[in-house]
């Protein structure tokens, strides 16, 4: 089944020129998809019959099965199913500057974060462009209401799926798709070093956002097997040279997990670590899960632990959390479900 919505603007103008057409229709075709929202092609009533017949016969235009929602105050936590009958998640987050939401990019996910519930369920497959473009389709048309901001950083490691990502981005981010604008794109990636590079030579001004969690070697080793393959070291390096280079400024992820990685001492190595950079880090409470043995610091040591690195020059926030009366952790609705 090849969906219409794995497609970039590119790609359909490429289709209708093969086919002897006027590589305006692509034009047509985004339009009808993207701000018209129509649900079949025999809605698109500025296009001949004859190419309608041929795109029905190429292309479908297809949805995901929403499963489940959990609403709580400012947040709604979706569960999609796939069409062939995988799970993935998706949660919108109410903000005084717009509605953002956190897509999922993968079926489950190999990278194997100690902390992470999605990453307790093993990576099954990538998903295809159009099954990172309907999570927002869809959640728009629940909400009747347009979303500001797209984060990655649901089910999934990004960069392990990186041609699809790329096409997702293409089309959420075109004039004529969606019209998200790239510096409303967040991309979170553990550390994929060969990824990064390639990243910073996109034209997109799409924000980088690292999952960092430990300021040394040691620690990260032993809750991100990542860190293994792409050292601190040289995950630092590449980082600079990816500011370098794109004159974005990074944000660094921190989940404080309480007595891991959150003593007075991992503040300053974390200070240590990055200085002088242009990045600014975000302090995250953990959500606890019931399959797995980490425990959120105490709300004591994040604000001292953010008040050290704010003492250091370097900008910090504390995520503002959501949902916590519903499966709020990345992978935790999913999770229920394939438990069951």
């Amino acid at each position: 089944m090849n969906s219409i919505y794995n497609k970039t603007f590119k790609d359909l103008e490429e289709y209708f020129i093969e086919n002897n057409e006027k590589s305006y229709k692509a034009t047509q075709l985004f339009e009808w998809l993207y701000s018209k929202r129509v649900k079949s092609f025999d809605e698109m009533s500025n296009i001949k019959k004859d190419v309608i017949q041929k795109l029905k016969e190429d292309f479908v235009v297809d949805k995901l099965v929403i499963k489940k929602v959990e609403r709580d105050k400012d947040v709604n936590k979706y569960l999609f199913e796939l069409c062939d009958g995988n799970l993935i998640e998706a949660v919108l987050m109410m903000h005084d500057y717009g509605k953002s939401i956190c897509i999922s990019s993968q079926v489950g996910c190999n990278m194997g974060c100690k902390f992470c519930e999605s990453g307790r369920q093993k990576k099954v497959r990538n998903l295809l462009p159009s099954e990172m473009v309907l999570q927002i389709l869809q959640v728009e048309e629940d909400i009747n209401d347009r979303i500001s901001h797209v984060v990655v950083m649901g089910i999934g490691e990004p960069f392990d799926n990186y041609d699809n990502l790329v096409d997702f981005i293409d089309i959420i981010n075109h004039p004529k798709g969606i019209q998200i604008g790239s510096r409303h794109i967040t991309v979170s990636t553990c550390g994929i070093i060969p990824k990064i590079e390639e990243f910073s030579r996109l034209p997109y001004q799409v924000n980088l956002a690292i999952s960092l969690h430990a300021a040394t070697n040691e620690k990260r080793n032993k809750i991100m097997p990542i860190n293994k393959v792409y050292p601190l070291e040289n995950l630092i390096e590449v980082i600079k040279k990816y500011i370098a280079k794109t004159n974005r400024r990074v944000t660094f992820e921190y989940i404080m997990l309480k007595e891991v990685n959150d003593s007075i001492e991992d503040a300053n190595k974390l200070c240590d670590l990055l200085k002088g950079m242009n990045c600014y880090v975000n302090l995250i409470p953990y959500n606890e899960t019931n399959n797995i043995e980490f425990k959120r610091s105490k709300k004591d040591t994040i604000l001292q632990f953010y008040d050290i690195i704010k003492k250091r020059n370097i900008a910090v926030t504390i995520r503002r959390e959501f949902g916590s009366n519903i499966s709020a952790a990345c992978g935790q609705l999913r999770s229920k479900k394939e438990d069951l």
